[in-house]
């Protein structure tokens, strides 16, 4: 299992190392770069910038040089320091911008995570043993709709619902009141009533697609032939359905964890920026709109380190689940 664990973090350290350098040159491929969106920026009010003042202030923040050059001085910054530069349009450290949004993305995941599997497992091992059923039919319906629904509408339709029914405004994490008080137990309850919206809208569509995933694996193993024979040796159907096709179906579940972790992060954005919500979604969004390249890169980097973290601890827990990939 050592030998197992290190293999897959050598690998992780690889990855990480080889997504940075496509990140940075991506960021960089858009044409022109922080000083000409800051040039444009002051023209629209009025103000008049030389073209010796945008050579000064790209020299300053160290965009004049090879891209190479400024990718080794940014990722050694980051290996070593811990430092992933300095924002040049909030004009702070990068991880101190990215520190006061991080977890609130994080809390967001693990809840839309925690959502998704908590009710799609159960819903799809009903549904594949009582297939072909009214609550089948219907969990398909609902599959069907949620996995067809982008998410900006169902934060639209949820954010109504939410004022018209219960009286209460569901933008953003928290109400004015508590936006910049200290936190407390009254402010972490706020957070609560408002985090419900959020993960609701990010988890739709990965439910509908786990509940129909489940669903199939689970049928799957109910037509095998040990199945057959635990079921004629005299065991309960609840302990034949869990000790046996539940468990099997469920490594291919734990396998795709880093693939649900990437598709919650990938939707955090757009949702982010319908809701106001607090958390890097918007963050990284208006980064790239004013090439901030040190924001922007941080947050590809962070965003993927998620992802390989999520791989990671699904390689774990499908070595826990199934010892036969240990011996492999």
């Amino acid at each position: 299992m050592v030998r197992f664990v290190a293999l897959r973090l050598l690998g992780m350290a690889l990855t990480l190392w080889l997504v940075s350098i496509v990140a940075f040159v991506v960021i960089q491929l858009p044409p022109g770069d922080f000083a000409e969106a800051y040039l444009t920026e002051k023209q629209q009010s009025g103000a008049v910038v030389t073209q010796d003042e945008l050579a000064q202030m790209r020299r300053f923040l160290g965009i004049d040089r090879p891209w190479h050059e400024q990718y080794a001085a940014w990722f050694s910054g980051i290996v070593l320091r811990g430092d992933f530069g300095h924002s040049f349009e909030w004009k702070r450290p990068v991880a101190e911008v990215i520190g006061e949004r991080l977890p609130f993305t994080l809390a967001l995941a693990a809840a839309t995570l925690l959502l998704m599997y908590a009710v799609a497992l159960p819903i799809g091992i009903y549904s594949a043993v009582r297939q072909y059923s009214v609550a089948d039919h219907a969990f398909s319906l609902a599959g069907y709709v949620g996995l067809a629904t982008p998410n900006f509408l169902v934060a639209l339709v949820l954010m109504f619902l939410g004022q018209q029914w219960f009286g209460q405004s569901v933008g953003g994490l928290f109400s004015p009141q508590y936006e910049d008080a200290p936190w407390s137990w009254s402010k972490f309850a706020d957070f609560l009533q408002h985090l419900w919206v959020p993960v609701i809208v990010l988890g739709t569509a990965g439910t509908a697609f786990l509940v129909r995933s489940m669903r199939a694996l689970v049928l799957d193993e109910l037509g095998r032939m040990y199945v057959v024979a635990a079921r004629a040796s005299g065991l309960s159907p609840m302990r034949l359905l869990l000790k046996y096709p539940v468990r099997m179906a469920l490594n291919p579940i734990v396998a795709t964890l880093g693939w649900r972790l990437t598709f919650v992060i990938s939707g955090a954005p757009i949702v982010g920026v319908v809701m106001s919500l607090p958390d890097t979604g918007p963050l990284f969004l208006h980064s790239l709109l004013n090439q901030d390249m040190p924001l922007a890169g941080a947050m590809v980097f962070i965003y993927c380190a998620l992802t390989i973290l999520g791989s990671f601890l699904s390689d774990i827990l499908l070595a826990l689940l199934d010892p036969r990939i240990k011996m492999s």
